[in-house]
């Protein structure tokens, strides 16, 4: 009882909605989601956050989507063609398409919203920056981006999934600084944002944009078909995962996105209730260190933090006993991608004892330093993993400090690269799409770029060098040696440890029809029977 009426305050009177609007006719048309963190970063641009990027594909659409074997789509795209030399891309848009504030999407559109993302955190992005030399718009539907050299790699950028997607906007928001958010959310997506509805840590809403051009095309992951069937999309921020099973199990909302290990048997059990993969490689579970910042600044120390990781306690920690919900993964190239190599496994033993972790950290140097991990509570997939990292070090008997808040300002506080004393971090954990990691293009995790790349900031020239040569490898072949050679490289390195595979779950409403898998929580397509 006590946990139905913490349910009433947030989903109904909290959402300030009137009496009528949970009625039947209302109710049809207004999709239910509660996601897996709290939305503390509406630019999609200026973080890696997963949660923006979902946000991201509500309101904003792309040129190019890759489908569910991470093959770019055409889709605002009508299609492009390709210089002789390779050097020049011209790519066509397709007719009708328009914001949310009834402008065209022109080509300038197009070419601002590029290059702000090329300025931005997303590696990727950097990398095609360094090889653009200028953008133009020979009419509103046509954008031409003309290369320093040949890349043949340009449409997979394009099209490349969460986070930090290359999303379209306006020229006139386009043109602001890559890495200050953006608050005016205007796109040319299936939804609009809904400004006036927002309540921080509680409620996002959006709303059908009735002018949304959709592909004809079966819908794919990102791409093809983008059918808004709800008029209203509501997101509800429930941190209590119990409270978030009851609402969906009572149908007060109609989808979890991803919920935890422990409640998926009661929601099994349900015929209200279905319950679907997320994506079929999963999803990565990550440990960041931060490079900048003793203890982690000396490699030594980050390699004996690694030798403290039993991946096994972390995924059972945060996917259950059941062990078909999980898998190790001792690479930073996650398993059933084309780069899983077993090459630094030993790194990363997984059978240390906790005097084994405590004369590492001796051996390295470790001098007492506090180690501050920040944890975010109300973040039911990352949550567990801080716990587990915080309980070791506690045993071995170093400094740690397990900072907790709210996912919200964990994911902002991680850009601080400032010492522990003023707030700055030593550890941070996360997960994304096991795919998203399965390239150095693609991937934050193989990079050495230092300051200019993703929070933790590690810096090694020769990965750099390898990435690079990487990307103008002629064969798949030397392609292959080349992305071994770089995560031996990063895996030494350590400054991102890897922490496994969670095959995550996600339960919905058995009246929903649509769901497809890697979907969650996209709402085109979807509805109720």
């Amino acid at each position: 009882m006590h946990r139905r009426t913490l349910l009433s305050a947030p989903l109904l009177l909290g959402a300030g909605l009137a009496a009528p609007a949970i009625g039947q006719d209302t109710r049809r048309q207004t999709l239910r989601i509660v996601p897996h963190a709290d939305l503390a970063v509406l630019d999609p641009i200026t973080t890696t956050a997963v949660i923006s990027a979902h946000h991201g594909y509500n309101v904003f659409d792309t040129l190019y989507a890759v489908n569910g074997q991470m093959e770019p789509q055409p889709q605002m795209a009508e299609g492009h063609s390709v210089s002789d030399d390779g050097r020049v891309w011209t790519i066509r848009l397709r007719e009708e398409l328009r914001f949310h504030d009834g402008a065209p999407v022109r080509g300038v559109d197009c070419a601002a919203s590029i290059e702000r993302w090329t300025k931005g955190v997303d590696t990727f992005g950097q990398i095609v920056g360094h090889v653009v030399d200028r953008y133009d718009a020979p009419d509103d539907r046509t954008l031409r981006i003309h290369l320093k050299r040949p890349f043949p790699l340009l449409l997979d950028a394009l099209g490349k999934a969460d986070p930090c997607v290359p999303f379209i906007m306006p020229e006139r928001i386009a043109r602001s600084d890559p890495r200050r958010p953006v608050t005016e959310m205007i796109g040319s997506g299936p939804y609009e944002f809904v400004r006036d509805e927002l309540v921080s840590g509680s409620r996002v809403v959006y709303r059908k944009f009735a002018d949304y051009q959709s592909r004809n095309e079966v819908p794919d992951w990102a791409s093809g078909a983008k059918v808004a069937h709800f008029d209203r999309i509501e997101w509800h921020i429930v941190g209590d995962p119990a409270t978030a099973q009851s609402a969906l199990m009572t149908g007060e909302v109609d989808w979890l996105e991803a919920p935890i290990a422990d409640l998926l048997p009661s929601l099994a059990r349900s015929r209200q209730v279905k319950i679907d993969r997320i994506h079929p490689s999963g999803q990565m579970g990550l440990m960041r260190l931060n490079c900048l910042q003793p203890p982690f600044d000396n490699p030594a120390i980050r390699r004996a933090m690694m030798l403290a990781v039993n991946q096994e306690d972390y995924m059972m920690a945060a996917g259950g006993d059941d062990r078909s919900g999980w898998t190790t993964c001792p690479s930073l190239f996650p398993r059933g991608t084309p780069y899983y190599t077993e090459n630094a496994a030993e790194l990363m033993p997984g059978d240390a004892s906790i005097a084994d972790v405590r004369e590492a950290f001796e051996k390295a140097g470790y001098a007492g330093e506090k180690i501050a991990v920040l944890h975010p509570a109300d973040h039911r997939t990352i949550e567990p993993l801080g716990q587990v990292t915080y309980d070791v070090l506690r045993r071995a008997g170093l400094n740690v400090d397990l900072q907790t808040g709210d996912w919200g300002t964990i994911s902002s506080r991680r850009a601080s690269r400032e010492p522990v004393e003023r707030g700055g971090w030593s550890i941070f954990h996360t997960y994304g799409t096991a795919t998203v990691y399965g390239t150095p293009a693609l991937s934050p995790l193989v990079r050495g770029s230092g300051t200019q790349g993703w929070f933790g900031w590690w810096e090694n020239q020769a990965v750099e060098e390898l990435v690079n040569e990487w990307l103008y490898a002629p064969q798949p072949q030397s392609r292959q040696e080349i992305a071994f050679r770089i995560n031996r490289l990063c895996m030494e390195g350590a400054a991102t440890i890897p922490l496994g595979q969670l095959m995550g779950k996600t339960a919905y409403r058995a009246d929903l029809q649509g769901v497809r898998q890697g979907n969650a929580p996209y709402p085109w397509n979807v509805r109720r029977a």
